[in-house]
């Protein structure tokens, strides 16, 4: 199966997160012929019942390539033309799978060894199969980790802190305001104050951001609110700590905050040779810091990504498999 077919039967396989099972038997199978071919060992490890990372190795690996199986919903399946595949995962992330694993082929051709190959779920709601994997690191010297950078190798990644926010009252009346105590004006107020805060910039990753993404709750319009709720992500280029409590200062005690995502910002390492570039996105790399020094590569642009007009294009996906091999071929010698 060639780069552009195999990168549509990823895709054709839905691997919306939590249903990593199918796409995980899939490339574990896929794996098992290179080791049968090439030597080497894959195994699967449970994460969740019906949810399997996948990781396959020939020898002690010094550099793992790794990205994330899941996708974001709905399934699109693929579909193709000239110059792009589309669908869901096109860039995020079956196309970078296609690529790694095509460069991975080509690397043991050529009689590479000390490498592995990564695979997990869960990325796209809470790096659960990342976490796992984590207790199960190989020593490996370096992780080169598969997102959407337009084969650019990214410099640094935003970090990510979510904010669950509750506001509780009293129902009444609509026509009888002063004997209820409305939830919503409650959260209201204090998300105002959420978003009149000066937000730490970095001179490398830029801004931080905040977006209120979700809000719910009342019961109708002539009913004074006794529940409002609250999601907002907030974006992390400093120091995670210093970012909550400047957060929690806007806050008064009328609402109840959690904060369920605290993933800190990375900044990862270069390799000459190699465009950079800068990521206002959050990827596993936080999660998997036992797999060795970081590097953030793949083909396709986040800006599709999501959507749905998702899709990557081919010529980036061809170049990334070189890109892939040049960079864990240098990795190597610097291991040495």
């Amino acid at each position: 199966m060639d780069l552009f077919a195999l990168t549509r039967a990823l895709i054709d396989i839905d691997s919306v997160t939590p249903n990593e099972l199918a796409v995980g038997r899939f490339l574990h199978d896929r794996l098992e012929e290179l080791t049968r071919k090439h030597g080497g060992d894959v195994t699967r490890t449970e994460v969740e019942p019906d949810r399997y990372n996948v990781f396959a190795r020939w020898g002690r690996p010094d550099v793992v390539l790794s990205t994330h199986m899941d996708t974001v919903p709905p399934f699109i399946a693929s579909g193709e033309d000239d110059e792009h595949i589309w669908g869901r995962g096109a860039c995020d992330t079956k196309g970078i799978i296609a690529a790694m694993i095509t460069a991975l082929e080509s690397l043991l051709e050529e009689g590479v060894r000390n490498i592995g190959i990564l695979f997990v779920v869960g990325e796209e709601v809470d790096s659960v199969g990342a976490r796992k994997a984590n207790e199960q690191a190989p020593g490996s010297k370096y992780l080169i980790n598969g997102e959407p950078t337009e084969n650019k190798l990214g410099l640094g990644s935003k970090g990510a802190l979510r904010l669950e926010i509750e506001a509780h009252g009293k129902m009444a009346h609509s026509a009888y305001e002063e004997l209820g105590d409305s939830a919503i004006n409650k959260l209201l107020d204090n998300l105002q104050a959420l978003r009149s805060l000066k937000l730490p910039e970095d001179p490398v990753l830029g801004p931080s951001t905040c977006s209120i993404g979700k809000i719910s709750g009342g019961r109708a319009a002539n009913v004074i609110p006794d529940y409002a709720q609250a999601s907002v992500m907030l974006r992390v280029v400093g120091e995670i700590e210093d970012l909550k409590k400047l957060v929690l200062s806007a806050f008064d005690d009328r609402v109840k905050v959690s904060m369920p995502v605290q993933t800190p910002r990375v900044l990862l390492k270069s390799a000459p040779g190699f465009e950079t570039s800068i990521v206002k996105y959050t990827t596993d790399i936080p999660k998997l810091t036992n797999w060795g020094r970081p590097l953030l590569l793949g083909p396709g642009s986040i800006q599709v990504a999501h959507t749905e007009e998702e899709r990557v294009s081919k010529k980036q996906l061809l170049e990334a498999v070189e890109l892939y091999k040049k960079l864990v071929k240098q990795l190597q010698k610097e291991a040495a």
